[in-house]
């Protein structure tokens, strides 16, 4: 099973705060461990939402909106793509993971990721072909 987890932003994280070198450290230790036990996929932070954009949909109309967004514990600060066996092993790994906004309480969200059985006869065959050829060439990079 794969899972997003996403760190939620904080205050320090929108000013692009950078964190302290322990910080750094440590999580840069808890990720070797994700890699180590072959379950991290990808993780990186994020630059603060002043540096971003959004795109609205409304019918066929675009429109663009700029950063930064005041909705500060909506924003994400960073991610992680793991692959586990349950969300109660990604659970059992993320209470391991460093706070990742020194001396302030923060959240990281688990979310799992849909894969292409999940949508079962609602995903015409057509589409799951198309779904396994792109993931196919991505594997290939």
């Amino acid at each position: 099973m794969k899972f997003m987890v996403i760190v939620k932003a904080s205050a320090a994280s929108e000013a692009g705060i950078m964190p302290s070198e322990k910080l750094f450290t440590d999580m840069g230790n808890f990720n070797e461990e994700l890699v180590k036990a072959g379950v991290m996929l990808a993780g990186e932070g994020l630059m603060p939402s002043a540096k971003g954009a959004r795109i609205r949909f409304n019918g066929n109309q675009r429109t663009v909106i700029d950063g930064p967004f005041t909705e500060t514990k909506e924003l994400v600060a960073g991610f992680w793509l793991i692959e586990v066996g349950s969300k109660e092993e990604a659970i059992e790994w993320f209470k391991r993971c460093p706070n990742p906004h020194e001396g302030v309480e923060s959240e990281i969200e688990i979310r799992q990721i849909f894969g292409p059985d999940d949508f079962g006869t609602d995903l015409p065959a057509d589409v799951r072909e198309q779904e396994d050829r792109l993931r196919e060439q991505m594997a290939a990079r």
